[in-house]
């Protein structure tokens, strides 16, 4: 018999073997047979609507099939699920007229599976079919991973017979065990390390990106163009055979990604079924993106699977990125209660939900998933339907003490109230409540002020701010250079409202500290003394400017009761500042309120002008 095996690295889609004309040999071999004993070939055979002239007796001295039906009619018909058909029937007759025909990897299947269905064993012939089949297979396919790999995908034409006769199994078997060979690499033969998800965990999920990396590793691409059922079967020997899951998970989760395109109901089928297949084992959770569960969570699932996505998202939505958030679709209406709105709602009140139960409000954990829900409420396509009330409801989803800053927040709100302009100034004043100007940034202070859809309130307040951190750092500067220069010249420390070091002052620009300064370095910084100070008392007058302007508004009032702006519901959403500004001013015209607050934001770049005066001497 010649056999034929595969070398490394050819390819598995298409036979490279060309076959002869197996119908011209087979007549030719019936002819010789009949020549050489005088018998006449008694038998017609109907395989599939194709009809063969045989000899009845040497059929049945090779097949147990034949040899029961010896007494029948010289017409015999074969069932039409026949292993393989008419062209794998002819082959098998070859064998029975003693021909070597060609066998390889892309026909043995099918050749083994004709040879059971006419019980060829060796009950009936030494050295028959079946058994010179099989060593094929073991001898010879399943010691390639190619040849493995292309007898497993004929064995999807040929079910059931290929999995009652175990070459499914066989074959699945020995891929698992060359995939765990593979991973542990015993021979150091991989140049480069294998493929994980921890590689992915910080970046957003691209179907591109995860096409190249799956790539990389042929043994992985050629597990993950397996039909499902076969892929699934190897995941399972690979648990079975000890592989870990860090490495198991990752296989299940690129045969997933092929399934995102594209979507249609076949793909979402496999889907279902390779997300159960992941979602059934508690050790895979932590090795998965969570930039892939929001992946499958935009897909059409069932609830069961729905729910398991959600879970293991909130378990890792610290480590998410806001590029795989779900959106709502602006054209699609109701942006307010839009089920991708609804959708992420949930998860990031889940997530809240968990951390109150542990007592964790102020963790770095925390305060990312704060940030990511504001970065996606400034990201919403927000409509004139989305009432007032339901916008406090999104900013209220997590807790205030999830925000160490409130730039995102802002530019949430921003992004309403550019929508919704004609809503009333004290829906504005509620909506602005939620935001503390001590946790914006300098950069947005300066956007806010200068923002026509933020109250008047709010933009006294962040300019009040400004002015007392500035007036803060200025007086920082001035008492840091009096410890110096008293430190290096007397030796002593000259008392201050606090306590400072070097490390505290900003006029220092290393770690050795002033008193390892020049004495002309020194003396320079002594020849500025003056200027800080002047500066700090034109500070001072600032500040009674301030204070007239305040009063200047407060006449501006209606004399009447007055009606305050953007009172909280809660005292835990009160504004630290909102004691600065205690006078009513809702009831200035909005000219006037915009009259003063840009009075107020000259008197701020002024400040500004002499802290960036200051800051230029001290580099000097």
């Amino acid at each position: 018999m010649e056999t034929y095996s595969f070398k490394d690295g050819s390819s598995v889609a298409s036979s490279p073997i060309s076959s002869p004309n197996i119908s011209t040999l087979l007549k030719i071999k019936v002819l010789s047979w009949s020549k050489e004993t005088g018998l006449p070939a008694s038998v017609h055979v109907q395989v599939c609507n194709k009809t063969f002239n045989l000899h009845k007796t040497l059929l049945c001295t090779k097949s147990g099939y034949f040899k029961e039906r010896e007494d029948q009619l010289s017409e015999i018909e074969v069932p039409q699920d026949f292993p393989g058909g008419a062209e794998t029937f002819e082959k098998i007759m070859l064998f029975i007229y003693g021909c070597p025909t060609l066998i390889h990897p892309f026909n043995i299947a099918g050749l083994r599976c004709a040879a059971q269905f006419l019980d060829m064993t060796e009950h009936y012939s030494t050295g028959n079919l079946c058994e010179r089949f099989d060593l094929y297979l073991n001898q010879v396919v399943l010691q390639n991973w190619d040849d493995t790999l292309v007898v497993l995908k004929t064995c999807q034409e040929l079910l059931p017979w290929s999995e009652d006769l175990l070459i499914v199994s066989r074959c699945i078997e020995s891929l698992a065990f060359t995939a765990c060979m593979e991973i542990l690499d015993p021979e150091r033969r991989r140049e480069k390390p294998m493929v994980m998800l921890e590689d992915l965990m910080n970046q957003p999920w691209e179907y591109t990106t995860v096409e190249k990396i799956i790539n990389q590793d042929t043994w992985i691409k050629d597990l993950t163009d397996l039909p499902f059922e076969f892929f699934r079967q190897v995941i399972g020997s690979l648990r079975r055979q000890g592989m870990k899951e860090r490495y198991v998970s990752p296989l299940i989760v690129f045969y997933v990604n092929k399934c995102f395109i594209p979507e249609d109901q076949t793909n979402t089928d496999i889907l279902q079924r390779a997300l159960d297949l992941l979602l059934t084992r508690d050790k895979a959770y932590r090795f998965v993106p969570v930039g892939f569960y929001f992946a499958c969570l935009a897909r059409n699932l069932k609830h069961e699977t729905v729910v398991k996505l959600q879970c293991q998202i909130v378990s890792l939505l610290h480590t998410a990125h806001t590029e795989n958030f779900i959106y709502p679709k602006a054209w699609n209406g109701n942006v307010a209660f839009s089920q991708e709105l609804l959708t992420m709602e949930n998860l990031f009140v889940a997530y809240a939900s968990t951390e109150s139960e542990r007592h964790l409000t102020s963790s770095p954990s925390n305060v990312r998933v704060g940030n990511l829900w504001d970065v996606y409420l400034s990201g919403l396509p927000y409509d004139q339907d989305m009432e007032t009330k339901r916008f406090i409801e999104l900013i209220e989803t997590v807790p205030m003490s999830f925000r160490e800053s409130h730039d995102q927040l802002y530019l949430a709100v921003n992004a309403f109230l550019q929508v919704h302009k004609d809503i009333s100034q004290e829906e504005k004043g509620s909506i602005c409540s939620y935001l503390n100007c001590q946790k914006i940034s300098e950069e947005t202070s300066l956007e806010l002020v200068q923002n026509e859809q933020m109250p008047l309130r709010l933009v006294v307040q962040a300019l009040f701010v400004q002015q007392l951190s500035t007036h803060q750092a200025l007086k920082d500067c001035s008492d840091s250079f009096r410890f110096t220069n008293s430190a290096d010249f007397s030796g002593s420390v000259v008392p201050s409202s606090r306590p400072l070091t070097s490390q505290h002052s900003p006029c220092t620009d290393d770690e050795t500290g002033p008193r390892s300064r020049p004495l002309c370095f020194l003396m320079q910084k002594d020849a500025t003394l003056d200027e800080y100070e002047s500066t700090s008392f034109r500070i001072h007058n600032l500040e009674e400017q301030l204070v007239s302007l305040k009063k200047t508004l407060q006449s501006h009032s209606n004399p009447k009761k007055p009606t305050c702006l953007g009172k909280r519901s809660a005292s835990r959403n009160r504004n630290t500042f909102g004691q600065v500004t205690t006078a009513c001013i809702g009831s200035v015209s909005f000219t006037s309120q915009r009259k003063y607050a840009n009075r107020l934001l000259r008197v701020l770049r002024r400040v500004n002008l002499f802290g960036s005066r200051k800051t230029n001497r001290t580099e000097r």
